[in-house]
């Protein structure tokens, strides 16, 4: 079911950014300014402004770059995606970055310091429930794997007003995932769920 799941995502992500382009929409945000305060939540994660590795789990085409080397300095970056395009358009847009590499797999024991992961869970498609749950649990696990010192997630939060809730989208409950969290990887968990956004951010130090 997860190789269905990841064709499905793959496929769902690729014609997005071969529609949009090297910008929000590309990865399926509103705008700049939501996609920059979710990074601002995320990197919470991160104690230190130099001499740390990041992972980019789901990078897209790599926006989160730009905003951690507007913020930090002497630090390591690998922007993982599933999608070839988004590595492409990585590749393209980030040139001048050396101190990024791109890649569509991660290596078995490759460690960073931090992980985070921007968007990856919103998108099911016609995946139920509870395959969903798994699949998002099943890359928690990962995450975990290739951390050293943390790692950090945004999900859409079940709190989201109705009329604006889509089917093909995953409102997770934010409760769950912050016990998930706290049973399986660490006792220093925070909740993010006060910014004006619908969704909650995962901050899972080690």
């Amino acid at each position: 079911m997860e190789n269905k799941i990841l064709e499905t995502v793959n496929n769902y992500y690729t014609q997005k950014i071969k529609e949009h382009g090297a910008g929000p929409r590309g990865v399926d945000w509103n705008s700049t300014e939501s996609q920059e305060l979710r990074f601002q939540q995320l990197s919470k994660v991160i104690e230190t402004n130099a001499d740390f590795s990041l992972l980019d789990y789901g990078c897209g085409y790599g926006a989160m770059l730009e905003y951690i080397a507007n913020r930090n300095s002497e630090f390591r970056y690998k922007g993982f995606d599933i999608s070839d395009e988004m590595i492409a358009q990585a590749v393209d847009n980030n040139k001048a970055r050396k101190e990024a590499v791109w890649a569509t797999k991660l290596l078995e024991g490759e460690m960073f310091d931090y992980t985070i992961a921007s968007g990856v869970f919103n998108v099911r498609l016609e995946a139920g429930d509870a395959d969903w749950i798994k699949y998002i649990t099943d890359n928690l696990q990962t995450m975990n794997s290739h951390s050293r010192k943390g790692f950090s997630f945004n999900m859409l939060t079940s709190y989201s007003d109705k009329e604006y809730m889509r089917d093909y989208l995953f409102y997770a409950d934010p409760a769950y995932f912050f016990d998930y969290c706290k049973k399986h990887f660490s006792k220093y968990v925070a909740l993010l769920h006060d910014y004006p956004l619908y969704e909650f951010t995962l901050i899972v130090k080690k």
